[in-house]
């Protein structure tokens, strides 16, 4: 296997750190743009409809909750909103989804037997993170190609001189 000098390595991976450094520390652009959002949430005895709202970072949400049966509650871990809704009187909640993350809703009256059972889940996206790993993993294997190319490292090599060094051992 040939040998670079240090000089040479370094001017080959150097571009590769700062990318990586890049990847990591670089504001990302939001991917949407805040919107307005009105949901309307159905509460009936034990379940929410819809039971998983999706919205965005900075999205202004208007929840607009009804109560048809009996009197229940609408908390919303995370955001500390809790309203209590009577039937046939409909309640609006606004605010701004500024947390990444899911987050859960649920009935805080009691509403019956089944009330624990009475949840639903905010997700509030985009997964920025997911998309950090990805490029970051992208540029480990541009890394691993480039360096396969210079060295002229073939597998097979690379599983001889393996083999060797056990043999020696």
């Amino acid at each position: 296997m040939k040998r670079f000098p240090r000089r040479r390595r370094i001017t080959v991976w150097l571009p590769f750190a700062l990318l990586a450094l890049a990847v990591l520390v670089a504001p990302i652009p939001r991917l949407v743009p805040p919107q307005e959002r009105e949901i309307t949430i159905s509460l009936t005895q034990f379940e929410f409809s819809p039971a998983r709202l999706r919205v965005n970072q900075g999205d202004r949400v208007t929840l607009t909750l009804a109560a048809s049966d009996v009197v229940h509650g609408f908390y919303l871990e995370g955001y500390g909103i809790e309203e209590r809704i009577e039937p046939g009187v409909t309640k609006r909640i606004e605010f701004v989804a500024e947390r990444r993350g899911k987050f859960r809703y649920r009935c805080s009256v009691n509403c019956g037997a089944l009330h624990p059972f009475m949840v639903g889940e905010l997700i509030v996206g985009p997964n920025i993170p997911f998309w950090r790993a990805m490029g970051l993993t992208l540029l480990a294997l541009a890394g691993l190609l480039v360096y396969l190319q210079r060295t002229g490292a073939g597998y097979e090599e690379v599983v001889n001189e393996s083999f060797e060094i056990e043999e020696a051992a």
